[in-house]
């Protein structure tokens, strides 16, 4: 199940602040600034710091 694109326009990181880049692959939202990817459950983002997992290096300085 994939999440309302109108809701991803608007969700950002609850840690910094930034923009969220929404990976279909995964069903993530990844947070670069903060080093965190927020799982997507059935459609639904869980935004919540304990949830998130941390980014590796690698995955933190993609483009």
């Amino acid at each position: 199940m994939e999440p309302d694109p109108k809701l991803l326009e608007i969700l950002v990181c609850p840690v910094t602040k930034a923009t969220l880049v929404y990976d279909r692959e995964k069903q993530e939202l990844i947070s670069r600034r903060a080093g965190l990817a927020y799982p997507i459950r059935s459609g639904i983002p869980i935004m919540v710091q304990d949830e998130a997992r941390t980014l590796t290096d690698e995955e933190r300085n993609a483009r």
